[in-house]
């Protein structure tokens, strides 16, 4: 994370200066911040959250800070704060079901990583912000749509993993088939 980054991390913080010296002592520490002052942040289930973010970055859609909690295993998404009428209303537009989630606005927290976490610590930045994140009205519409998208895609990775629960089951279906359509 750069110090612009973590400046406008401290910011939403409700002693900006204590938030600071904490992570100057140790920059590993989480801390906890207030939402809906600088930032909104939508939460999922870590599966999905994980399936979304990798969607996001790999269709180069617009997108903010991301982290990860190992412990809940959930995976926390910043949006900009005031963005969840715009969200609910780009969810209700798609046409699958949308995936649980908890919308952390004003009267909410949310505890983030340090400036520099290690590996094996509980939070985790999968995207630290480098500075203030622009304003993107476009980054809860993309979140919404990926979020129904990368449900639906594990939904049907489930079913076909009931359905071929092995390697050999996958394989005696493929013979089965070849078998059914060369006769």
């Amino acid at each position: 994370m750069t110090r612009r980054g973590v400046e406008w991390l401290s910011a939403a913080a409700d002693d900006p200066a204590a938030c600071r010296a904490t992570w100057a002592d140790d920059p590993r520490a989480p801390y906890m911040l207030p939402t809906g002052r600088l930032f909104d942040v939508v939460t999922v289930d870590q599966r999905t959250g994980i399936e979304t973010f990798d969607q996001l970055l790999c269709r180069g859609l617009p997108f903010g800070p991301t982290v990860l909690d190992h412990k809940a295993r959930r995976v926390g998404f910043f949006l900009g704060s005031k963005s969840q009428e715009t969200f609910v209303h780009y969810l209700a537009q798609e046409e699958g079901a949308p995936p649980a989630y908890r919308y952390l606005s004003r009267d909410s927290v949310v505890v983030v990583p340090g400036p520099m976490p290690m590996s094996g610590d509980r939070y985790e930045w999968l995207r630290a912000p480098t500075r203030r994140p622009m304003a993107n009205p476009l980054r809860p519409v993309a979140l919404a749509t990926m979020l129904v998208a990368s449900a639906e895609l594990l939904a049907r990775v489930d079913r076909y993993g009931k359905r071929y629960p092995s390697a050999a089951a996958l394989a005696l279906s493929a013979i089965e088939g070849t078998a059914t359509d060369a006769g």
